[in-house]
């Protein structure tokens, strides 16, 4: 029995560790790093109670350097998709009749092991799994995924007060309950924020997960379910497993119970993801909710009044920072002819003074994409600007796979605004600009709207206010997250709610109470105290 109503106030945003030389949380860190790779471990799947190892066994590389192994995942098939189903129908009923309180403490509790007991070894897991440098690890493995959890608890109690009015004779009042069945989440390999958050949002509302992490982000996303667990978080509410992608949604989008997916990956996947649920909706018992953040071709437009070291500094790091491979990576950019020269040569000093290397030497800025396919696709980017009539390579250029998938930070320079690199999405660190006569500021703006399906995030640059204000107007569907002054990367949890929409997503904005609402069902109850017990209504009366 309840005996009181809980609130959970707004937090504050987890501080971001400077990492200093001989500071705590580096020599954390380090430890951290040096324990993690020192051993070969054996990563189930987490279905239900039980640790589930089936033998076929696929090893884990850094992608930085590619001869190291870090452990072995056990890879699932369709009966595991089946199991985990069924494991999670089977802790539904006991988990969406959990107290609030109960259910939140759980993921508070989670936060607070990231936020210490942790922290370095999910930075650790990052940096090596997915090669992210120890400051690109911090801000997403542990803060945003902090962030995420305290902050969604935060929102779900504001939720959960919102009641409707009651008129005198009766009381009316709002249930929000979890969804009927069960919600499939399907993460990326670039945040392991975005592991977390899309199987933990659905579940702190009620609902029981299937969770499908990127093959190449299991070695975060495992230890993330080890600190769920270690939380209090009980068997089969989510349910990890290592499936492909189209035996996961055959499993999952042919079952009566299937309730919603929350999707980040590729805007092609989605769309399949999409017909296919469509075409199967007489078989489900509720009209699922379909939630997803896909691609991005995201843009930045200086204007001729734009300072050009703010330029250069967002076009560095919003192009760059963690190889590029950001759905919200800067990789297209409109500069005026007025600033042009300097912004160039400052460009090409910026990306020549960019050390690359392994995540564990603090001192490099650039890591490895992410695998073998996405080098040669990248590269594939490059060698065509190297071909083309209409474009050059600035800088940077050089792809070299010997120790790992390592590609040099490019920027291609094109007389063709239509060029493929300034619309289509590469998915690492290659920036291509095109130079736009200084007088044609909005003109380049319907260029900017027109050029890419997407519309994930995008930046102005300027010190002219009319300018700044024409371009918010202009490119009001262009962007999801709009930045003025700023690089178009970097959303904080309850400051800058992501999401985009076109080709880019459903916009539900991660890190927001609109998420949340994708994740529950509302149940209106009124009650009459004093009920009617003849239907004739005065109107029929004459006198």
């Amino acid at each position: 029995m309840n005996f009181g109503y809980f609130s959970y106030p707004q937090p504050a945003n987890e501080p971001v560790l400077n990492y200093a030389p001989n500071s705590a949380e580096k020599i954390n860190l380090k430890k951290a790093l040096a324990e993690l790779k020192s051993q070969e471990i054996d990563i189930p799947m987490y279905i239900g109670s039980k640790e589930v190892r089936t033998g076929k066994k696929v090893a884990i590389h850094p992608p930085h350097e590619t001869k190291h192994i870090l452990g072995y995942f056990n890879a699932g098939d369709e009966s595991h998709a089946k199991q985990a189903i069924d494991a999670a129908l089977a802790a539904k009923a006991s988990w969406e009749n959990m107290s609030w309180e109960n259910r939140a403490a759980i993921f508070l509790k989670a936060a607070d092991l990231l936020a210490t007991k942790y922290r370095g070894f999910i930075n650790a897991a990052t940096m090596l799994g997915q090669s992210k440098n120890a400051y690109q690890a911090e801000i997403d493995a542990s803060c945003e995924l902090i962030d995420f959890l305290r902050f969604n608890v935060h929102f779900l109690s504001e939720i959960y007060k919102q009641q409707p009015v009651s008129s005198p004779g009766m009381h009316n009042r709002m249930e929000w309950r979890a969804l009927e069945g069960f919600v499939l989440a399907v993460t990326p390999f670039n945040f392991t924020a975005i592991g977390g958050n899309l199987p933990t949002s659905a579940a702190m509302c009620g609902n029981v997960v299937v969770w499908k992490p990127a093959n190449t982000q299991i070695y975060s996303a495992q230890m993330f379910m080890r600190i769920l667990k270690e939380a209090g978080l009980p068997d089969g509410v989510i349910n990890l497993v290592y499936v492909d992608g189209p035996t996961i949604g055959k499993v999952c989008f042919s079952h009566k119970d299937f309730a919603g997916v929350h999707f980040t990956g590729s805007t092609g996947v989605f769309n399949t993801m999409w017909k296919t649920i469509g075409e199967n909706m007489n078989i489900y018992k509720s009209y699922p909710r379909i939630v997803g953040e896909t691609g991005g071709k995201d843009f930045v437009i200086a204007h001729k009044s734009a300072d050009v070291d703010t330029v250069v500094t967002a076009l560095l790091r919003g192009a760059f920072e963690y190889q590029g491979q950001k759905c919200s990576a800067a990789s297209r950019a409109y500069i005026p002819s007025n600033i042009a020269a300097q912004v160039k040569k400052k460009l090409i000093a910026g990306v020549e003074s960019m050390k690359m290397g392994t995540t564990e030497d603090f001192t490099n800025f650039i890591n490895a994409v992410i695998d073998e396919k996405s080098f040669n696709n990248i590269k594939s980017y490059i060698d065509k600007a190297k071909r083309s009539k209409v474009a050059s390579i600035l800088v940077g250029g050089k792809c070299d796979s010997k120790e790992g998938w390592f590609v040099q930070p490019t920027i291609i320079e094109t007389t063709d605004p239509k060029f493929a690199t300034m619309c289509e999405e590469i998915f690492g660190p290659v920036l291509t600009i095109y130079i736009y006569p200084a007088n044609d500021f909005e003109k380049t703006l319907a260029l900017v709207d027109t050029t890419s399906p997407y519309a994930l995030t995008g930046a102005v640059i300027s010190n002219d206010r009319y300018a700044t204000d024409l371009a918010t107007a202009k490119l009001r569907h262009s962007a999801g997250n709009f930045y003025i002054n700023d690089k178009p990367t970097g959303a904080v949890v309850g400051q800058q709610p992501f999401g985009g929409a076109r080709g880019s997503g459903t916009n539900d904005k991660a890190g927001s109470m609109i998420n949340l609402y994708r994740w529950l069902s509302a149940r209106t109850i009124k009650e009459t105290f004093n009920a009617a017990t003849d239907y004739r209504y005065a109107f029929l009366q004459e006198a």
